[in-house]
C-alpha cells in the first residue's frame, strides 16, 4: 500500500510540474499581407506563401519579430510561448517570423505546418539579416507603431508569461 501511494504521489509531482502544454494546432503557412508597412530603404525579404515579400525596415507595429531556424533548439522551445501569446493577443500585437540559414522553403513550410506555427514567416534566403540581427538566434525584435525597434531580445523567451511582459512593457500591449 505505501508503495502505490509512493507511486501515485511521484506520479501526480511529476504531472504537476509539466512543462507548458502544446496548443494542438495544425501550422499553417500563413500570407504576409497582414503584415503592416512603411516606407523601406532595403530589399524585401521572401514570404513563405509565395507572396509578395516585406523588407524588415517597412515593417510597423505593434509588432514582434522573431528571427530562428527549423535547425535551432532554443527556437524549437520557445514555439510554443509565440503560439500561447498569440492565441491571446492576436489582435493587438502581430507575430512576424524570420527563417534563417535554411535549405530552401519547402523544409521551412513543413516545419512550420508540424510545429504549429500560425503566423506569416520571412524567409531569409541569402542571409542578409545578418547584418541587422546578429548572428545567433533566436533573436527578437519589439517594432512600435512607428517602425522603431523598442526592445531586443537576444536568447529564447522561457515562459509565456515572460513574452507577455515584455510586450505589455515595450509596445503597451493590455
Amino acid at each position: 500500500m505505501k508503495k502505490l501511494l509512493a507511486v501515485l504521489s511521484s506520479i501526480l509531482l511529476l504531472s504537476g510540474c509539466s512543462a507548458l502544454e502544446p496548443i494542438q494546432v495544425k501550422g499553417e503557412v500563413v500570407s504576409c499581407s497582414s503584415i503592416k508597412t512603411g516606407e523601406s530603404t532595403s530589399l524585401p525579404l521572401e514570404c513563405l506563401d509565395g507572396g509578395p515579400g516585406v523588407a524588415v525596415d517597412a515593417i510597423r507595429g505593434p509588432a514582434i519579430v522573431n528571427v530562428w531556424g527549423t535547425w535551432c533548439y532554443p527556437c524549437r522551445e520557445e514555439l510554443p510561448h509565440f503560439a500561447h501569446f498569440l492565441a491571446k493577443y492576436h489582435e493587438k500585437v502581430a507575430v512576424i517570423g524570420i527563417a534563417v540559414e535554411e535549405k530552401n522553403t519547402s523544409s521551412v513550410k513543413k516545419f512550420v505546418e508540424s510545429h504549429g506555427m500560425s503566423w506569416p514567416i520571412l524567409y531569409d534566403a541569402n542571409g542578409t539579416t545578418k547584418e541587422k540581427f546578429g548572428m545567433g538566434v533566436p533573436v527578437t525584435w519589439f517594432i512600435d507603431q512607428d517602425g522603431k525597434v523598442v526592445h531586443k531580445q537576444f536568447g529564447p523567451f522561457k515562459s509565456t508569461e515572460e513574452l507577455e511582459i515584455a510586450a505589455i512593457k515595450y509596445l503597451g500591449i493590455k
